[in-house]
């Protein structure tokens, strides 16, 4: 057998992280038994579906790197398919037109809740021959009496609901069009798959469509009901927890890598390790292995192992993400320095690209005047001396790199006699405007001759005119 798993979601927004997470079991379990990953889009709630909705999810997919093997397959195109298996459960007598009213549903259910019951449909219609003039009917399942379903999920166990629990579900509306119960059983039946992979709030649908299964003739596939993401609040994810849509992570700064190793622990674990490469992931996960509980959304753990993937990457290959998030900012990329040594310069100091861009910007963006408190502290008298002699040591050099850079800094140091902080602080300030920055001669390096030339300059200018004030 070769196993078949799927993704299927509905195109009414974007992808969220917990259908990511969904799509990266489901693709991880059929990349393991060297089976086959099918993408679907739900369509059929064309007042909700767009477009735009469906691009998002192709983007979010395309970005994690969680590519289908087939698909993908829309809903609204197999219509057809729908049409035929709904009229075969009417003429096999295991499904029938129902013509009450939404409103006398409703007031059974409302009557039902009041003593207490289970609110379901009352089953009105289920042996009606004759049918009501002028009214459009839905069709009903009809769900047997009698029994229970059994079925043996992968990360639950055995689950049993009685069928009892079950009303007779509608499968097509009034207006013709199938509902998600009866689309979702005919499409992973006509499509073979094997396993199903989705969250637990789809475990009262299951029994549901397990006997629509039965009734056409067909063996359940292998259920898995994973278990829902919560916020750090404890509550259900939302959009008030922060990004929780995976594009919008990528225009945060996370790398896709970090993401999916993020969510393959929401709920799974090989025992300590933290970090996971996509080989990995498929050689150790197991659908079997996944928690029953929820696991909570850690931003702060996202950002370490983000951080992490960040400092071992190649330099290189962060290059294209890194732009994109330096022109968001407004920054002149193609006038600035080399991108790739911005990278080397600030891998270790960055948990997000777009932090490391942020930090980028005094690389392409000149200061328009002294931090008060940094200028206060380093821009004193006694710091005229060093950087007028490493600004005449600067304007000589002719090898504008790391080594020599640093070696300046080092023999203004020793040839005044002083510690390196008292020539490195009124440098860094002068060159920045601020008291933090990267290592002094990748900053010198980055920033390039003519500017640090000038920037020493008004550092310079700026004791002077402090002593001129004092004095007068």
């Amino acid at each position: 057998m070769t196993v078949r798993t799927r993704f299927a979601p509905s195109p009414t927004g974007y992808l969220h992280v917990g259908g990511a997470r969904t799509a990266l079991f489901s693709w991880l379990y059929a990349k393991k038994t060297n089976g086959q990953f099918i993408l679907r889009i739900e369509d059929t709630d064309r007042e909700r579906s767009t477009d735009e909705s469906v691009q998002a999810i192709f983007d979010g997919m395309e970005w994690l790197g969680l590519t289908h093997d087939e698909g993908p397959f829309f809903q609204t195109e197999r219509f057809p398919r729908y049409e035929e298996v709904i009229q075969q459960l009417l003429d096999q007598g295991d499904a029938y037109h129902c013509y009450c009213s939404a409103e006398e549903v409703e007031t059974v259910r409302e009557e039902q809740r009041a003593n207490k019951q289970k609110p379901r449909y009352n089953g009105k219609c289920r042996h009606r021959t004759d049918a009501a003039e002028g009214v459009n009917p839905v069709v009903r399942f009809k769900n047997p009496e009698q029994g229970e379903v059994v079925f043996d999920d992968l990360v639950r166990g055995e689950i049993t609901i009685s069928n009892g629990e079950l009303d007779d579900l509608i499968i097509a509306r009034s207006n013709g069009t199938p509902t998600y119960n009866l689309t979702v059983v005919v499409d992973d039946l006509d499509m073979n798959m094997t396993h199903i992979i989705r969250g637990d709030d789809h475990i009262n649908n299951t029994p549901r469509q397990i006997n629509i299964m039965k009734a056409l003739g067909a063996d359940a596939p292998h259920f898995a009901h994973v278990p829902m993401i919560l916020g750090d609040d404890g509550a259900r994810l939302s959009k008030r927890h922060g990004a929780v849509s995976v594009m919008q992570y990528r225009d945060e700064g996370y790398l896709p890598e970090a993401l999916l190793n993020y969510l393959v622990r929401l709920g799974w674990s090989h025992g300590d390790q933290e970090l996971f490469s996509r080989d990995e992931m498929i050689e150790l996960f197991d659908i079997k292995d996944v928690n029953k509980t929820a696991s909570a959304f850690n931003t702060e753990k996202l950002q370490w192992i983000n951080q992490q993937y960040i400092m071992k990457a190649e330099p290189s290959s962060l290059v294209s993400p890194l732009i994109e998030q330096l022109k968001t900012l407004g920054c002149d990329v193609e006038n600035g320095p080399d991108v790739v040594e911005i990278v080397k310069t600030q891998q270790e100091r960055a948990k997000t690209l777009k932090e490391m861009a942020e930090k980028s910007l005094l690389f392409y963006n000149d200061y328009d005047e002294f931090d008060e408190k940094a200028a206060k502290k380093n821009l004193k008298a006694a710091a005229l001396e060093p950087l007028e002699m490493m600004l005449g040591k600067f304007e000589q050099l002719s090898d504008w790199s790391k080594d020599p850079l640093h070696q300046v800094i080092l023999d203004t140091a020793e040839a005044l006699d002083v510690k390196l902080g008292k020539v490195a602080q009124p440098l860094r300030v002068s060159l920045t405007g601020t008291s933090v920055s990267p290592s002094l001669d990748a900053t010198l390096f980055l920033l390039g001759k003519d500017t640090c030339v000038r920037n020493i300059n008004r550092g310079i200018e700026f004791i002077k005119t402090k002593i001129a004030n004092q004095e007068s």
